[in-house]
Order: C-alpha cells, then structure tokens, then sequence
C-alpha cells in the first residue's frame, strides 16, 4: 500500500503512511500519529422463499451486475439491523416484509464486508424492481436455482436458510433495544 491508498489524515491533512500499529498495517499519519482503524462495513441481507422457492433479483449494479441474489444492502450508521433488512427489500424489491428470523452472520478473512442474514416473509406489495439496484426479480424453485449468484457466500446462505427451516433452528429476534 502506498500513502496513495489511505489519503490524507482527518486531523491534520498530512499524507496518511501505512505503518505496523498493534501488529497490523494500518494507516498511520506521519505528522500527527493518528491512526485510522479501517473498520468493517455490516451489510444485511434478506432470503425471502418458502418450501417451493426463494424470490432473487437480478443485480444491475457492480459487484456482480448482471447476476442474481438477495436483496442486500449497506447499514447506515446508527441504523437498527433490521430495519437496514426491511428498508433493503423495500427499496430494491417494493415488498414490505416481516423479518422471521436469523439466517447467519457471514465474515471472510481480508474482506471488507460483514453480511448479516435474516429470512423473511413477504406482507404486502407485488415484487418489482426498482431499476438502480435490481433489473428483474424472478422466483426460482430451490432445486433449480440459477449458476450465476452473484456472491460466492449466496449458495452457502441459501444452504443455512434451508437447513434452518427444515430443523426449525431460524434464531429468533427480538425487538431493537
């Protein structure tokens, strides 16, 4: 990494440096000796399916424009998990859902993303896609989901979601606090 890749200090303005701070390269501003933390980004996600299939839109924004998953997207800051979930579905798919449970929490080493899972149940709204997120929304069966999921984890998620149906295990959640 070069002080190219980390910008410039928040305090000071000063060209950011990577250095080993607490064993780990991070940004380091040589000036002042602030040290940014480049903390992880939580996405959620929301499977939405029954017994004889899971509704995925077919992504037309990058990362994987042109393939298909769940709708997904950034929390913001200060905002409830599942209201970032419900708001997700909302805005790619025009579905209001209720949330039934935790699918899994979803983490890769050197990955900048953590994926919170949730399934849900569809409560009101046809699927439609809202154009800048999601082109095309389609049903799939689950013995005939298609090859181009757009995320490596996406075949591992509707795996855990099937298991946790048929055994009953979705964990429970609970209003925000």
């Amino acid at each position: 990494m070069t002080s190219a890749d980390y910008g410039y200090c928040l305090l000071c303005g000063t060209p950011m440096e990577a250095r080993y701070q607490e064993d780990r390269e991070r940004p380091t501003c040589p000036s002042c000796g602030f040290v940014h933390y480049l903390d992880p980004k939580v996405a959620v996600a929301v499977v939405l399916g029954d017994d004889t299939g899971v509704l995925l839109g077919k992504r037309c924004i990058d990362p994987g424009s042109g393939l298909w998953s769940f709708p997904a997207g950034y929390v913001n800051r200060g905002e409830v998990l599942e209201e970032a979930a419900t708001r997700e579905v909302l805005e790619e798919l025009g579905l209001a859902v209720r949330l039934t449970g935790l699918v899994g929490v979803y983490s890769e080493r050197g990955a900048a993303v953590v994926l919170v899972v949730y399934a849900g149940e569809i409560e009101a709204g046809e699927p439609t896609p809202d154009g800048h997120e999601v082109s095309e929304v389609r049903r799939f069966a689950l013995d005939d989901l298609p090859d181009d999921l757009a995320f490596p984890h996406d075949r591992r998620v509707l795996a855990d979601w099937k298991r946790a149906r048929q055994t009953g295990s979705l964990i429970m959640i609970h209003d925000p606090l």
